[in-house]
């Protein structure tokens, strides 16, 4: 796989994602860990489960945060 064509030195190994509905009300939290894509890219994935406080049903959350202009060039 290429490197990456830039990266944030300063950024964390992980992240700690809280996600809340607009009342406030906690769902769940999950950590995002540091990845390098397929795509060459960087930044971070997480996934796991949260729950709605209200009627207690689960939810199965995923998310890519792709640092912006770290894709590398084609070769």
């Amino acid at each position: 796989m290429p490197d990456p064509k830039k990266t944030d030195p300063k950024a964390p190994k992980f992240l700690e994602l809280t996600i809340a509905d607009p009342e406030g009300r906690v769902w769940g939290k999950v950590i995002a860990q540091e990845k390098q894509f397929s795509s060459g890219s960087v930044g971070y994935y997480c996934n796991g489960k949260v729950e709605n406080p209200e009627s207690h049903e689960r939810y199965q959350a995923g998310l890519n945060i792709t640092l912006i202009g770290s894709k590398p060039d084609k070769a």
